[in-house]
């Protein structure tokens, strides 16, 4: 009876989980969407300073893990000191300033599509670099995810998702996409390293450092360096105070939206992380084109189809090895 209760407790946390996780990034990809692509005030002017969203974001994660830490932490030593994560902060800056910027070119549906590709650099970084092997089911889930982002790309877009955008410029966009994903590479091959170098470093500890350098590299590029927008992105906000609560919310869903990622790795593993992530974003491509207006043509929601079902074929033979892994023990 107990083994039965606790199962009930697990699958509604699990529950729990997927909704918070879906909840929060849906609705933080519409508000992303809305302030890349609307005309604010009557003057309908677009909010060009983009990064000014990371900025944002670094500061509310910032003050949101430390207030985590003080609450939930221990007191244990061991964690990895604030300087140690000036490299990944750095990646994980200009990767994700490069994805948001993309938006300026690219509609969002073809945003996240770019960036739900981020196995194909790492298997062919695996392949070109580590002589890494894959198996052909592996290179096949590879070649349905390329293929769909390919055939995307080079669809011809609506009239309509056009001229929501700031500047069209798909190579542009799609550029900016791949370099957001070499700049994630980058960010967790680092995160790798320094919970390797520092194994009691939690994952408010790692909030807390990656958003404090992030909070830094952002202040210096958007108020200190010669041309900096940030004053123009405050100023615009101060004159359309709608584009300031979108940033205020988009900035707590990428908050809330980490808390529920960080339960479901601690308590399903990253494997259950990862499909509930990868699902979700298929679910925002599908909302961004019914109540966005961003609508697909045929072709291009066969290459979405084609793109998901790579990445679920991929999450499978993970599972598979896994279990293969788990039972060798």
């Amino acid at each position: 009876m107990e083994s039965y209760v606790a199962g009930i407790r697990r699958v509604f946390l699990l529950a729990f989980c997927i909704a918070g996780i879906w909840s929060a990034y849906i609705y933080q990809g519409v508000l992303q969407e809305t302030v890349s692509t609307k005309q604010f005030g009557p003057d309908e002017k677009r909010f060009e300073h983009l990064a000014f969203l990371n900025l944002a974001q670094n500061v509310v994660c910032l003050i949101w893990s430390f207030i985590m830490i003080k609450l939930w932490s221990n007191g244990e030593s061991g964690s990895a000191p604030w300087w140690s994560f000036w490299r990944a902060g750095a990646s994980n800056t200009v990767g994700p300033a490069m994805g948001i910027e993309a938006l300026k070119y690219i509609s969002y549906p073809g945003q996240v599509l770019a960036k739900s590709s981020k196995m194909i650099p790492v298997m062919v970084m695996g392949t070109l670099v580590y002589g890494t092997r894959y198996t052909f089911p592996e290179y096949v889930c590879t070649l349905l995810v390329a293929g769909g982002v390919s055939i995307f790309a080079l669809s011809k877009p609506s009239s309509k998702s056009i001229s929501k955008l700031a500047h069209p410029n798909p190579g542009l966009g799609y550029g900016l996409c791949v370099l957001n994903l070499i700049s994630d590479g980058f960010t967790n091959s680092n995160q790798d390293a320094i919970k390797a170098s520092y194994p009691e470093t939690t994952a408010w500890d790692m909030m807390l450092g990656m958003n404090l350098w992030g909070t830094i590299y952002n202040v210096v590029f958007m108020f200190l360096r010669p041309q900096a927008s940030g004053y123009e992105a405050v100023k615009f906000c101060r004159q359309h105070p709608e584009v300031a609560w979108d940033i205020l919310l988009y900035c707590l869903c990428g908050a809330v939206g980490q808390n529920f990622i960080f339960l479901t790795i601690t308590r399903f593993g990253s494997l259950t992380n990862t499909t509930i992530t990868t699902t979700r974003k298929f679910v925002s491509i599908v909302v961004s084109s019914l109540l966005s207006g961003n609508p697909l043509s045929t072709k291009q929601w066969g290459s979405v189809l084609m793109v998901f079902s790579g990445l679920a074929c991929h999450i499978y033979f993970k599972w598979r090895k896994s279990q293969r892994m788990q039972k060798s023990m």
